[in-house]
This record gives structure tokens, C-alpha cells and sequence, in this order.
């Protein structure tokens, strides 16, 4: 089992979501022993924003492409072949402004690549990437979740669900810490009950 390890929070130790990916991925280990667990920091060594240059220098081939954009486009090449890789991907991911970090949508940008994890055909997209287990760490200062009054503002889970599907991933968890920004009981509250499903976990197996 190849596990691939993903961290967006911005606040470093202070980041909810990294301490309870960090708790999935240990979880994980001690259920069944990773072939390997492979690990990225997308704020340590962030991905570039897609550009046109990046589209046009995919199309056209290597030649004449300048050094920084070939080292943009072997970076997005090596982030792809890492997912590709996966069975299972552990992802950080906190709602910032309703959405997810613009780190992790530059990580998306590069892993939805037409013809290698999608495909359009006669009868619509087909998802490429099928057979993978997504475990989303998800982390917000309100509550957005179930009958929630603002749930409709939530475009962070809703979109991640949406993109992992679109390229073939339905086996998608979510382990949820809600209502950070409500006062320290309800944030303490919310780890811990965060980090108590984790532990309580059952086999966190892997899609068929």
C-alpha cells in the first residue's frame, strides 16, 4: 500500500489539519504496513499557480522552454506521478474564505490532467483514477456541515468531493474538526473528538 501524505494549513504547528493528517497517516501505518508513505508540504515547497505558459509548453514539447518554467512543469510532472502512485491520499485540507487553500487548488490543477486521470468521451467524462482511497482531514472555524445554516457557503468539501469524483474517486472520508474559531472549548472540543474517531477507526481499507 503506497500512501501519499499532502499538507496545505498555513500555520504550521498551529495547523489543525496537519496534526490530524499526521494522526491518519500513523493510524494508518499501524492498521497495515505502508509500502511507502510519501510526503508533501504545499506551503514548505509550494507548486506554481497554472499559467498559459504551462498549457502551451505541455502541448508544444521541450524544446526552447525556458529553465524555470521547465523546473514549474517537471515539479507538476513529479506531483502527478506521485498520485498516480497512491492508494490511499491523506489530504490537509481547511476551509479558508469557504474554499480550500490556493496551495492545494495549485496540487488539484496539476493532478486533473485530461487523457491521464480523465477523459471526455461520446457519453461524458470518465474518470481515470479510479481505485484509490482519499482520507481528507478537514478543518473549519465555523460549522458548515449537516443541517448547518450556511451550508450552502461551504465550497471546500462539497468541491473537493466533486473534483476527486470527476476523475474517478467515490471512496472519499472525511474526518471533520468544526467550529475552531468558536472559542477555545469548542476548538479543544473539536480536536478531540477529531482525533477520537481516528483512533476508534476501523480498518481504513482501500478502495476496490
Amino acid at each position: 500500500m503506497n500512501v501519499l501524505h499532502i499538507d496545505s494549513g498555513i500555520l504550521g504547528d498551529h495547523s489543525v489539519s496537519r496534526r490530524l493528517t499526521a494522526s491518519i497517516v500513523a493510524r494508518l501505518k499501524a492498521q497495515t504496513e505502508p509500502a511507502s508513505v510519501t510526503y508533501r508540504d504545499l506551503v514548505a515547497a509550494p507548486l506554481a499557480h497554472l499559467s498559459g505558459a504551462h498549457l502551451m509548453a505541455a502541448s508544444a514539447g521541450p524544446e526552447g522552454i525556458e529553465a524555470s518554467l521547465a523546473s514549474e512543469l517537471d515539479a507538476g510532472r513529479t506531483a502527478l506521478e506521485e498520485f498516480l502512485a497512491a492508494d490511499v491520499v491523506v489530504i490537509g485540507a481547511p476551509m479558508y474564505n469557504f474554499a480550500v487553500p490556493t496551495q492545494l487548488k495549485t496540487w488539484i490543477d496539476r493532478i486533473l490532467v485530461a487523457g491521464t486521470t480523465f477523459r471526455y468521451t461520446e457519453t461524458g467524462v470518465e474518470g481515470l483514477a479510479k481505485g484509490k482511497k482519499v482520507i481528507v482531514a478537514s478543518t473549519r472555524g465555523g460549522h458548515y456541515s449537516g443541517a448547518s445554516p450556511v451550508a450552502a457557503m461551504d465550497h471546500q468539501e462539497a468541491y473537493l468531493t466533486t473534483v476527486l469524483g470527476f476523475i474517478g474517486i467515490t471512496d472519499v472520508e472525511f474526518i471533520r474538526a468544526e467550529g475552531l474559531a468558536m472559542g477555545d472549548d469548542a476548538k479543544q472540543s473539536a480536536i478531540a473528538g477529531a482525533e477520537k474517531v481516528i483512533a476508534e477507526h476501523g480498518q481504513f481499507a482501500t478502495a476496490a
